[in-house]
């Protein structure tokens, strides 16, 4: 489908640019052209007038559990490891791959009306996730999340075969749920995969102050200079959450290239504690934004972790000017894509797939337009979301969904299954 959007104002978040008036061409999956109005011969399927609005790729949402949709709410107000162990794990026994593909839908309807345009998912039966994905025509990153009661190392080097060649939205790297719940032979034996396909590994690292406690009671060392010990970064990733990390484990990420995957909203909640971000960037860490999963949430909202990114450094550092807007945007659109190795979906630009986001700057909250990208991130809302697009096709607009389902539909089915574990 060839889509044009012109009267816009583009962010399109390339190094060095700033805002520009002009349009964006469409041509099926690309971007074929994007800068000031001129005469073209092509035939549009759809012109879109933007109306001085905000084009800008969309949201990475770097760390998620899509198909937790279906304990949002349910076991709130709880420390982490009684969170997860009394009500979490013993819940997510009773999930079938069917529960979990049509939850995973509840999620990308959330995901787009935050103008999140790919997610990197973690959760037990990826192949479900990926269906979901793929019938909603939503890009997503799955992750394996190995541990001693789930998934193996069987399984991970199967699905990474397979989902890299399953459908152009999905694409797998290898995982596991975290040091604490994966035995020492499992670790070495993802090492021992990122070694022989030479790839990036993602892990749940240094989220609360007792699993780092606990690593070291255990080997002598924090989770991640036991990781990097064992040759699991070698070939890049990172982990997600990085609350509680030492010089020794900031300077391993420095040196390895490693991204943090920072989620300051579930941190929040579930009061893990706040990650040093001013710190990270001080040292050249790349940092993405991730919501993590609905039941520690609970919402999957990428306005509200940007403004929750800045403002918690502020007050780690005791410093307003401790983490500037920019590059929180910076974050949540060219870091997240990069993260997930998704390089071709980071900035407007043409030849760069179509994921991007349409802002409308028409309501009170946008007004005075002092600084848009400031706007965006300290006073920005799904309620700005006015059009998400995915590889070219609009999942979402103005209130309606595109993604192949309709609402009631899979709002009953949640509720559905959520009513059977009960």
């Amino acid at each position: 489908m060839n889509i044009r959007l012109y009267n816009a104002r583009i962010l399109s978040m390339r190094e060095g640019s700033g805002i520009e008036e002009g349009e964006v061409w469409v041509e099926g999956s690309h971007i074929a052209y994007m800068g000031p109005r001129k005469d073209t011969e092509t035939v549009w399927d759809r012109e879109i007038d933007v109306k001085g609005n905000v084009v800008m790729p969309g949201f990475k949402n770097a760390h998620t559990h899509s198909a937790m949709t279906f304990l949002r709410s349910y076991a709130d107000d709880m420390p982490l490891m009684d969170w997860l162990d009394k009500q979490v794990f013993p819940m997510e026994a009773k999930l079938t791959p069917d529960d979990m593909y049509h939850l995973s839908r509840l999620a990308v309807m959330e995901y787009v009306t935050s103008g999140i345009t790919a997610n990197f998912d973690m959760y037990m039966d990826p192949v479900s996730v990926a269906k979901a994905s793929a019938d909603c025509g939503f890009r997503t990153v799955l992750c394996g999340a190995m541990n001693n009661f789930s998934q193996s190392l069987k399984e991970e080097e199967q699905w990474y075969k397979e989902l890299n060649s399953y459908h152009e939205l999905i694409r797998f790297c290898f995982g596991a749920h975290a040091e604490y719940t994966t035995s020492m032979e499992l670790l070495q034996g993802l090492a021992g995969l990122a070694r022989k396909y030479k790839t990036p590994v993602y892990l749940h690292n240094s989220e609360t102050r007792e699993e780092v406690e606990q690593c070291i009671g255990r080997y002598g060392k924090t989770p991640t200079v036991l990781l990097d010990s064992l040759g699991i970064y070698d070939y890049g990733g990172g982990g997600y959450h990085c609350v509680h990390m030492t010089e020794e484990d900031l300077d391993i990420f420095t040196e390895k290239g490693l991204y943090v995957v920072t989620n300051p909203g579930s941190n929040t909640k579930l009061a893990s504690g706040i990650a040093p971000i001013r710190k990270m960037m001080d040292k050249g860490i790349p940092i993405a934004i991730g919501t993590d999963g609905p039941a520690s949430n609970n919402c999957l909202d990428m306005f509200r972790e940007m403004f929750l990114v800045t403002g918690l450094a502020k007050l780690r550092e005791h410093d307003a000017s401790a983490v500037d807007a920019a590059d929180v945007l910076r974050m949540a659109t060219v870091n997240g894509a990069h993260a997930m190795g998704l390089k071709d979906c980071d900035v407007l630009a043409e030849g760069k797939c179509a994921d991007l986001i349409i802002v409308d700057l028409h309501q009170p909250n946008m007004q005075p337009l002092n600084n848009i990208t400031k706007n965006i991130v300290y006073s920005g809302s799904k309620q700005n979301i006015v059009l998400t697009m995915v590889n070219g096709s609009v999942l979402y607009e103005n209130g309606t969904f595109h993604i192949g389902a309709e609402p009631e539909e899979v709002y009953a089915k949640a509720n559905e299954i959520i009513g059977r574990m009960r």
